[in-house]
């Protein structure tokens, strides 16, 4: 029996949250359609891993764009209208700040009103700022939300997006500032920065405006059953819709004859035929390694990898701890905490090799309790860095490292909450870059994409998307895509990229099957 059909529309090279974004997409629309996943499970990082007796979440902290049943944002009503049914849980605080250097201990919940009245108590007379601040954001952020599907003239952007248009050229701490906000608001709304993985100062304020927004106006959520839900039922629905998902074959070469894909080479050397490829990898390694014949690589493709800045990576230490959140002294879900929010120091430090400063703690508990076995805490430390200081860590080194690193960041999380946890681990996983890079094939083990810069970022790249469309049927989604990072990004590039194809369709005059 054959393997592989002789020909199919497309191939979606990754069955991550992005190609089964691409997969569901194209298959609705009656297209056949290829995945081909590296894995023996889909998902890519949207995954979890079992250690012992324990089963962990690998990665997701939460999802924005989700909303509540009555009030869809766009990830959620994408999942329904896949029929993709996902059992969402509501994370039940947007954030505690710890800052001790600055006096900042505070905790903030999803809402305008309650976020400013709780900024307002810390940090009196700011309440209207914060207010006025956060009516800029929605804005900015219902006017992406549009411009992203809806493109259009200069002229009506200018005159139905006034806030968007207005606000694109400054960075995210410039507009902070002109706000009027005292600097100890500016700390407090600061937290999430590291969520797109740029220090403020060169951090648009669209992405900011557009993270800050979705956070506070609707809320996050997890999944019940780990994020690996959405890939499993994602996967189960796609096939459901026609298309074909293969496991364990891993795409070495992607095939290209006279400036455009015809197919794409497998590493046990099945050559299959497509008129289009999505790519989940990144562009780095696609063009610097997969395309056969790699002379079919344009130099203006070289520039365009070269003229971007990569973004930043995880460390994570993963626990399982003896004993439940109130005997740990744990009570916040989610916990940013470090010496200081000049994000600017903070940046710099990420670039190096050591104890990290900032850091990221979640407490699944606090959100999903029957996640967790009774009597235990599942308890996650993360540090997004970039992956310049480890690439210079020698083989021999590598171990020690890790538990070096993550000693110094229990303890940092110690010191928050008052309590000793290093006797209380049952079961422990430290996830480095290399462990990303290793498992999910990522260039450099990064998990956000490009940065997000003054220069490159979401604005500009849909500016000149069509122009960066280098060799014709080649797409690619993922992190790296035009949207960035996170899990619900990296659906919108999934779709996006299964858009393209479906234009390039209608452009070239092909049927449909």
């Amino acid at each position: 029996m054959q393997f592989y059909k002789d020909h199919y529309d497309a191939i979606v090279i990754g069955g991550a949250l992005s190609g089964l974004a691409s997969a569901l997409t194209l298959s609705e629309k009656g297209l056949s359609v290829l995945v081909l996943e590296q894995h023996n499970l889909p998902g890519g990082l949207a995954t979890s891993f079992v250690r012992g007796k324990f089963e962990f979440e690998a990665t997701l902290h939460e999802m924005m764009s989700i909303g509540p049943k009555e009030r869809p944002l766009k990830i959620r009503q994408f999942f329904d209208e896949y029929c993709v049914d996902i059992d969402w849980i509501r994370v039940p605080e947007a954030y505690r700040l710890v800052l001790p250097n600055d006096g900042i201990d505070i905790t903030l919940h999803a809402g305008f009103e309650k976020m400013a009245a709780e900024i307002d108590e810390q940090v009196p007379g700011e309440k209207e700022k914060v207010l006025k601040f956060m009516g800029l954001c929605k804005k900015v952020y219902d006017s992406v939300n549009v411009l992203s599907a809806n493109p259009m003239s200069k002229f009506r952007m200018l005159r139905e997006h006034e806030e968007f248009v207005k606000t694109a050229g400054y960075s995210a701490m410039e507009i902070l500032k002109k706000s009027g906000l005292k600097d100890e608001t500016i700390k407090i709304l600061s937290a999430y920065w590291i969520y797109v993985g740029s220090p403020l100062n060169v951090l648009p304020f669209t992405i900011f405006a557009f993270l800050v927004a979705d956070y506070f106006y609707g809320g996050s959520y997890i999944c019940r059953n780990t994020s690996h839900e959405m890939s499993l039922k994602m996967a189960t629905r796609a096939e459901e819709l026609g298309a074909q998902i293969e496991y364990r074959q891993r795409v070495d070469k992607i095939l290209v004859e006279d400036g455009r894909v015809v197919g794409v080479r497998t590493s046990r050397g099945d050559e299959i035929h497509a008129d289009y490829v999505i790519s989940g990898a990144y562009p780095n390694k696609v063009y610097s390694s997969m395309i056969e014949p790699a002379g079919a690589v344009p130099q203006k493709a070289i520039k365009w990898v070269n003229g971007h800045r990569m973004g930043v990576t995880a460390f994570s230490v993963m626990m399982m701890l003896e004993g439940t959140p109130e005997e740990l002294g744990i009570d916040s879900y989610s916990i940013f905490s470090g010496s200081t929010m000049d994000t600017e120091e903070i940046w710099k430090g990420q670039y190096k090799l050591e104890p990290y400063d900032y850091i990221t703690s979640i407490c699944v508990n606090l959100t999903n309790p029957d996640e967790v076995p009774e009597g235990y805490t599942e308890l996650s430390i993360t540090a997004l860095p970039t992956a310049d200081g480890w690439l210079k860590v020698k083989a021999d080194d590598y171990f020690a490292e890790k538990r070096r690193i993550a000693r110094g960041m229990i303890e940092n999380y110690e010191k928050v909450i008052g309590r000793k946890l290093l006797d209380r681990i049952a079961e422990i996983e430290i996830a480095s870059p290399m462990t990303i890079a290793h498992y999910t094939g990522s260039w450099n083990g990064g998990i956000y994409g490009y940065q997000h810069h003054m220069d490159d970022h979401v604005v500009a790249r849909l500016t000149m998307h069509d122009e960066e469309n280098f060799i014709g049927g080649l797409f690619f989604a993922g992190a790296h895509a035009i949207s960035g990072d996170g899990m619900g990004p990296a659906i919108t590039n999934g779709r996006a990229a299964a858009k393209d194809v479906l234009k390039d369709l209608d452009q070239r005059g092909a049927g449909r099957k």
